[in-house]
């Protein structure tokens, strides 16, 4: 079986009569059938009503009726996106006894009015509390170009979809890492935008001042596309942004001339293996980024981020752990309730900290437009790997794969995840950081990244 097609050649071939949103639906659907259970990247598939949506839109177009930019293109969601008619599980086993949602998340609905179709809903760590891709209730997912490894987290089966060509485009959640790490394992690109940007309404949090949702996809086309349809203000959610959206997909073609690009050193230059650092010089290399720039604290902004994560999260999970504590992930569980014994006076100081941390970060961008950083220490681990040694040393593998991906999120910048390809081995990713708002920037030069060839997000050989 040839290769799918990407998101943008499936909605040309749909809108111009080539292909029928129901053939592109079951052409997914079979996929799926025929290779997800090596990879387990889907919890839900909703077989049913993609093609019902498929004959709606097959319809339209036959009728005359104006389709969006995302006509016929499949897609799947993370489960903790409400999908209409099933509980939203985040992953977990708690939260399957809960009402089915009433309504689809508004990014969902975001799309489908783009025209796309969802098919289905992914696994992921349990309440977005991982790094791995590990789930003791629903099984592994596991990494498309190395069934035994990891796929990375929390977003594992949004990242793995699109690696197996299960669908060309997906939505995860990002808090501390959670779309640009499994995104680096899984070798696609993935899109964390400015806090706030993309309304969260209709998904189950996790920590509400770090949570970013965003797309990943296997081209920066299909990631700029999928933006542009997900923005918009949104009274259901009190941080969206009520700025007017801004189409980043008409300037993705602009290149490079006349961006400053640098690359972050220091705390960003150590602590992983040789090759995650070779995988940023052959990208500063193809943008021509010659200088360095120090974000300051690094090391103290991640620590900043743990407490935060770790308080907020467990003032969220509190009624759940008493009332059901052998119910969770145990690893999941006793990081809650080391959360929920911190004292107040160091999430309050990490507050502090985050906000003096926020402005030194931003003066940067007066001398630079986008940063180049490294989104994992290291490639992906094997399945059930606890521990790796990085810089000689032996670390639990869980709380540190998101090393340098943390002190990004922590100040909800925007940062594109591009996989890089250095050999035959697994990929590795890099994170194309922006100033707030400008997406399209950090967009353009991962593009430019994908048309030099440097980066690229091959399907998994599983057929």
């Amino acid at each position: 079986m040839s290769a799918p097609l990407d998101a943008a050649s499936i909605a040309a071939a749909v809108a111009e009569g080539r292909a029928s949103a129901r053939t592109v639906v079951l052409d997914a659907l079979e996929r799926i059938r025929r290779i997800d259970g090596r990879v387990n990247a889907f919890t839900d598939v909703l077989a049913e009503r993609a093609l019902a949506r498929a004959d709606r839109l097959d319809a339209a177009i036959r009728e005359g009726v104006r389709i969006g930019p995302l006509a016929g293109v499949p897609f799947a969601v993370k489960n903790l996106i409400d999908i209409a008619g099933l509980p939203t599980r985040a992953g977990a086993k708690i939260n399957r006894d809960r009402p089915a949602a009433e309504r689809d998340g508004a990014l969902i609905r975001r799309l489908e009015a783009a025209g796309a179709i969802l098919v289905g809903g992914l696994n992921m760590g349990e309440y977005a509390y991982d790094f791995t891709g590990e789930n003791v209730h629903d099984g592994d997912a596991r990494n498309p170009h190395a069934l035994g490894h990891m796929t990375g987290g929390s977003s594992s089966g949004s990242a793995a979809a699109i690696a197996a060509g299960l669908v060309p485009l997906t939505l995860g959640s990002d808090t501390n890492g959670s779309i640009r790490v499994p995104a680096a394992f899984c070798g696609c690109f993935g899109l964390k935008p400015t806090y706030g940007r993309l309304s969260r309404a209709g998904s189950f949090p996790f920590v509400g001042s770090l949570d970013h949702l965003g797309p990943l996809a296997r081209s920066v086309t299909d990631l700029a596309l999928a933006y542009d349809a997900l923005q918009g203000p949104d009274p259901d959610d009190p941080v969206a942004t009520t700025r007017p959206p801004d189409p980043v997909t008409p300037a993705l073609e602009t290149g490079i001339d006349g961006l400053r690009i640098a690359v972050a050193g220091d705390y960003f230059a150590r602590g992983g293996d040789p090759e995650v650092f070779a995988a940023v010089a052959r990208a500063a290399e193809a943008l021509g980024a010659r200088s360095t720039v120090m974000l300051p604290e690094a090391q103290r902004a991640r620590a900043a981020a743990y407490l935060i994560t770790a308080a907020e999260g467990a003032t969220l999970h509190l009624d759940r752990l008493r009332a059901r504590p052998k119910d969770f992930d145990p690893a999941v569980r006793d990081r809650l309730i080391a959360g929920a014994m911190l004292p107040a006076a160091h999430v309050e100081r990490a507050q502090r900290f985050r906000r003096w941390y926020r402005a030194r970060v931003l003066e940067l961008f007066d001398s630079v437009d986008v940063i180049l950083a490294p989104a994992t220490p290291c490639r992906a681990p094997k399945g059930g790997q606890t521990h790796f040694v990085l810089d000689g040393v032996s670390l639990p593998v869980r709380p540190n794969i998101g090393v340098f991906t943390q002190p990004i999120s922590f100040i909800g910048l925007p940062v594109a995840a591009a996989p890089v390809w250095l050999d035959d081995g697994l990929p590795l990713g890099v994170q194309v950081i922006a100033a707030p708002w400008r997406e399209e920037i950090a967009l353009r030069v991962a593009r430019h990244l994908e048309r030099t060839g440097v980066c690229a997000a091959p399907v998994a050989e599983l057929a």
